[in-house]
This record gives C-alpha cells, structure tokens and sequence, in this order.
C-alpha cells in the first residue's frame, strides 16, 4: 500500500473512490481541491456569520454554536473526499504536521481559506440591512467586556486543541478514525461554542477572524485568534506524534 493509499480517507486529499494520488492529474491534485477549501469555507463562514448577524444576542450562543456545528459538518462530508474538508488554516497546519496532506497543497489551502472567509463575509454584508450588519459588529471576534488577552489566548489554544485532536483521532491517526468524523467534528465546534462563546467567541478558525475583519474593518486584538488556533493545533501535534498517535504517526515509543 502506498503512502497515497494509505492516508485517512476523510482527510485525504485523494478522492476515495480513485484509487489514490498516483492515478489522479494535476487538476484532481492541486486545482479541485484548492477549489473545494474556497468554496467550502465561503459557504460555512457565510452561515456562520448571518447566524450571528440575525440572531444578536438573543439566544445567546445557541444559534451561533448550532449553525457552525451543522454547516461545518455538512461541509467536511460534502467536501472531504476532494480536498479533506479543512476550511481553518489551524486544520490544514495540523494536518500537514501528521502527514495527511502534502507541503505543496499547504499554502494554496490557506489562501483558500482566506478568499473563503472573506467572499462569506461579504455575501453575509451583503444579505442583510446596513444597521443590522453594523449592530453585530458584521460577526467579527471582539474580546468581552470581562475578558483579558491572556485569558481569551489560553481560551483559544484549548478550545482549538479539542478540535484539531478529534479532528486528528477520528480522521487522521490510522487506528482512531472513524466515518463519523465530520458528526464529530461539527458536535466538537458547536460544544466550543457553547462552552467558550461568551470568554472569546470560540473562534478556533483563523479563516473565520480574518473574513469578518475584513468585510467589517474590525482588526482590535486580531491576533489573538491566530496565536490561540495555531497554538493549540501545535500541542496537538504534540500529543499526537508523542503519545496518543499509532506507531505509524508516532515517533516515540514505537
């Protein structure tokens, strides 16, 4: 089995019914899947941003946490088999890091991702009224009232740690996963944002930060939702290829 078969078949860049990447053209391999990070983030970050932009406040996380949860996991099992369904930078760089997808495929993905997130963005803008848009902050990450930088950073980095390592178990490491993995992930994103909404927005999501910054010119402590994900992916990586990986991702204790 080679390498190319051999890789998780959610996470995979390969499709999963053509017999792997040596039997597949350059479109299949670069263009497709490029094109499936744009397009699958753009249509998640859309309903993520137009359920918080129609629902200001008034179920609290609920809607939110339910919208990004259900779009993502539809997301991830549409687009899984053409590109892997990564749509956060955060997945893409722990993806990369356990071997389930390419170098070559890891900066073109994250340039997905942000044309994504910023056409969701702007489709959200230009769905709903001016006051409405305005009034939401354009479902752009603002820090609390009550939150300080350090405690919505570590509020990031485990929140993200949680996603990257069910995301790593159930469709990366060989013996953990499982086709119920985008169910996983979509109920692990909106448990988050459940759990975390109210400390720092439960980003988790670079792509989702950058599209709404933009569309609506909101960059106070953006950072944080770059250094909290790729932190936490990072410790997932971490435990992963240390501890929890199976012998073929793990490099220690063999």
């Amino acid at each position: 089995m080679s390498v190319a078969e051999s890789k998780t078949e959610i996470f995979n860049v390969a499709p999963g019914g053509e017999g792997g990447g040596q039997s597949r053209g350059s479109y299949e391999r670069y263009v497709q899947p490029f094109l499936a990070e744009l397009v699958g983030s753009a249509l998640f970050i859309f309903v993520g941003c137009a359920a918080v932009i129609s629902d200001p406040g008034t179920t609290g996380s609920l809607q939110p946490a339910l919208a990004h949860g259900l779009a993502l996991s539809a997301a991830v099992a549409a687009f899984g088999e053409i590109s892997g369904g990564h749509f956060n930078p955060a997945v893409s760089v722990c993806a990369y890091l356990l071997g389930g997808m390419e170098l070559a495929l890891l900066a073109p993905y994250v340039l997905a991702q942000m044309i994504g997130g910023m056409i969701g963005a702007g489709l959200a803008k230009g769905v709903f009224p001016e006051q409405l848009f305005n009034q939401t902050g354009g479902a752009a990450f603002k820090l609390s009232d009550t939150a300080t930088l350090g405690s919505v950073t570590v509020a990031e980095i485990i929140m993200t740690l949680s996603l990257t390592m069910v995301i790593s178990l159930g469709a990366i490491n060989g013996r953990t996963r499982s086709h119920l993995a985008p169910f996983c992930i979509g109920l692990t994103v909106a448990a988050n944002i459940l759990a975390g909404g109210s400390v720092s927005g439960a980003c988790m999501n670079p792509a989702r930060a950058f599209g709404p910054a933009v569309a609506a010119g909101h960059w106070t402590h953006h950072w944080v939702y770059w250094v909290g994900p790729l932190a936490g992916a990072l410790l997932t990586v971490s435990l992963v290829r240390l501890l929890m990986g199976d012998k073929k991702t793990r490099l220690v204790f063999k």
